[in-house]
This record gives structure tokens, sequence and C-alpha cells, in this order.
């Protein structure tokens, strides 16, 4: 086998490897990117509905705490304080890539994903990188002060390595758990991987608002956020929802599933803007009104008619006591879901948990007990919200080992 000696080896070729690729080329380092899968950025590709929502102008050291999940929610406030979304913007604008900004800074191309992909190689191009695509590692050895790589027929040196191939999350596309294998021959702890920004399977009486596949609503929903200290407070998204053919999905469920853990029930307010006693009100304005009708003003009318079925109030508004308004009113404004589960990892769009911060530099994402390796990206215990914020990570995450290695 014929053996090549680089300055730098980065593992995995999606956004966080390709971006720290192109940084460390453009220093001058001798860099080498692998991936066993055939073409790079195959996440990038299906992300925003194949538009890419490259970054989230939220994504900054100001929010850092509030929306990322990880043991140590303090950790991705310096790489985030240093690649910031402006500096992606900038480098979006330098190649000619028109953008938008959607609902709650969320930033999309106009056209389509491959054009971040493009940039990105053209970045790595730049920077002279080599690419070495559909070639699976088989082997890493660390001796000498040099990380030996075995890919295809042949190995390959550098006194610094980058683990930049992700989670599990979505393993059709060719995702794996290598960065754990990898972190464990390197003695390096791991925070539990679990799938997040995934749908709710449901259960149990649940099991009835599956017949409304397909119908949506904005809701606010919210459950415990075991991330906090002593796992006390809830946390709560204003998004839409999405009934499904196995349970729920849409935006503010999937945000919940990042923070949900088994066994725990979910609240859904139905009518997150109504104020306090607004089907009283609505009685005393349209008393021949039936309930289904003042729940349809708002939601569909399948939804309405189930809501509507389960509380169980028959005839005009007008026929119920104000007690028993008071009562549906409350239910709808946290109406209860017992998830039985989630889809899991096939349908997770990212993976919470990964590589312990506590094992990294949160400057330069080295290893601390393992001089030259650095992770990078979803591999490590740091996920963002949904709308961006995982992206922003993944560039400057990548940024931060490319500007150390």
């Amino acid at each position: 086998m014929e053996a090549r000696n680089y300055d730098c080896i980065i593992l995995g070729a999606g956004g966080a490897g390709l971006l720290c690729a192109a940084t460390a080329g453009r220093r001058e380092k001798r860099v080498l990117v692998i991936d066993h899968a055939e073409k790079p950025g195959k996440k990038i590709l299906i992300s925003g509905g194949g538009r890419c929502n490259f970054t989230n102008v939220n994504a900054t050291t100001q929010y850092a705490k509030e929306r990322y999940l990880s043991a140590n929610p303090h950790f991705a406030k310096s790489a985030l304080g240093h690649y910031t979304p402006q500096d992606f913007i900038e480098l979006v604008n330098a190649h000619g890539i028109a953008w938008h900004e959607k609902t709650l800074g969320q930033l999309f191309c106009d056209g389509n994903a491959r054009q971040i992909v493009a940039m990105l190689l053209a970045e790595c191009e730049r920077g002279s990188v080599g690419i070495a695509l559909g070639h699976p590692v088989s082997g890493v050895r660390h001796s000498d002060g040099n990380f030996h790589v075995d890919y295809g027929d042949r190995w390959v040196s550098a006194p610094s390595l980058v683990i930049a191939t992700g989670g599990p999350s979505i393993p059709k596309m060719g995702a794996t758990g290598f960065a754990y294998d990898l972190a464990r021959q390197f003695g390096l702890k791991l925070a539990e991987p679990r799938p997040a920004l995934v749908p709710f399977t449901l259960g149990g009486e649940d099991v009835l608002f599956r017949e409304l596949s397909g119908v949506s609503a904005d809701v606010e929903a919210r459950c415990k956020n075991r991330m906090a200290k002593r796992g006390k407070s809830d946390i709560v998204f204003r998004e839409a929802a999405l009934l499904t053919h196995k349970g729920l999905s849409g935006p503010a469920i999937l945000q919940l599933s990042s923070y949900w853990r088994h066994d725990d029930p979910i609240a859904i307010n139905f009518f997150p803007d109504a104020p306090r006693g607004w089907l009283i009100a609505a009685k005393r304005e349209t008393p021949k009104a039936t309930l289904k009708s003042a729940l349809a003003r708002t939601l569909s009318e399948r939804l309405s008619e189930k809501l509507t079925e389960l509380i169980g109030l028959v005839g005009n508004l007008a026929d119920q006591s104000d007690a028993k308004l008071e009562a549906a009113e409350a239910r709808l404004a946290a109406w209860s879901f017992l998830p039985s589960g989630t889809e899991g990892y096939a349908k997770a769009e990212v993976t919470a948990g990964g590589i312990s911060t506590d094992e990294l530099s949160q400057q330069t994402m080295e290893a601390k007990r393992v001089p030259g390796l650095y992770v990078i990206g979803e591999a490590v215990d740091v996920t963002g919200w949904l709308g961006g914020y995982n992206f922003q990570w993944a560039w400057a995450s990548g940024v931060a080992a490319g500007q150390a290695v």
C-alpha cells in the first residue's frame, strides 16, 4: 500500500468537515478529507426541503446557553463567538448565492442546497484540499506522534486527525456511530447519544389522533426540560404541530423531542392566542354555536370534531354551564399526550449527546488527553434547535479546529 503524509486528516465530508478542511487548507496545511459516502455533503443536500437552512441569525453566543443542548451549556460559546452567522453569510455572499430569511431568523438559499456544497468544495479546492470519497475507513492508529488511517487499499498519516463523521441519525444516508467507536478507542467519554429533532409516536388512547394524519395547527407545546438543573422547569415552543399516521410531528414537536424523556407527558395548547374565558365569551356572543363550530374558527374541521368528541360537550354553547366551558378551555390549553416513544434515528434530523465536551477544548475542539485529535460538528455533545442552529455549530466548530490543526 502506498503511504502519504499530511498535516491533517479529516474523517467526514459533511458541512463541519469540509469547512474545517477549507480553513486549514487556506493556512497552507496539507489536508485530506476521507468519507465512505460517494458524494460529499449528503445531509446538506436534503436539509431545508432541499434549500438548506444554512444558518440562523440568532445562533450566537447570546442565545448559546438557551438554544444549544449540552451537558456543558457554555461549551459552544467560544466557537460560536469566533465564527458567527454573519461570517458564514459573508462567505455565501462571496460565492454569489442568493438567500432569504424566513420565520424565526432562519436563512435559506433561494436556489437549492447544492449551492452550499459547491461553495464548500470550491473553498476546499482553493486550499488544495484532497478529498477521497467512497472509501470506508478500516482502521485508525496513533503512534510516534502521528495518526495512521487505513482506507481502501491505502494508508495515510498526519499529526492531526479530525473526527467529523456526525452521529447515527438518518442511517439511510450512511450515518453511523463511527465517531463514538473512535472516541472509545481513544478513551474519550460519551454523553449518551439519542435521537433529537424527531417525531413522536403515540399509543394507548392517543392513537385516536392518528386518523387525523396530515392535519396541522399552530400550537404551543411544552414538556419537562430535563436539561435544566433538577429538571424542574418546562421548555415551551410556539410553532406548528402536525398529526401523522404514527403520532406527532411538525416544528413544535421536533423542537420538544430534543428535551423529552421516556414516560414524560407533553402538553399542547391548541389556542395559544386565546384570552382567558374565551369560550364563555363565545357563549355570550353566539349562544347557538356548538363547541365544534367555536373551535373550527381557529382549527381545522377534522381536528375540531375530534377534540369536541373527546371533550364530550353536546349541544349549543348556551346549553353548557360556565364551569363546563372553563373545564373545556383548560383542557384545550394543556391537552396531554403521553408519547410511546419517537421514530428513532431513522427519522431524527440530528443526534443529541455524543462525545463529551469535558474531553475537548472549547477554543480548538482538540481532545485534552489526546494531542492532535479533534472532534467537531454533530459528533460532539452540542445539539442546536431546529432552524439552522446545527449548521452554524458545524461551521463554527469546523473553523475552530481548522484554525488550530
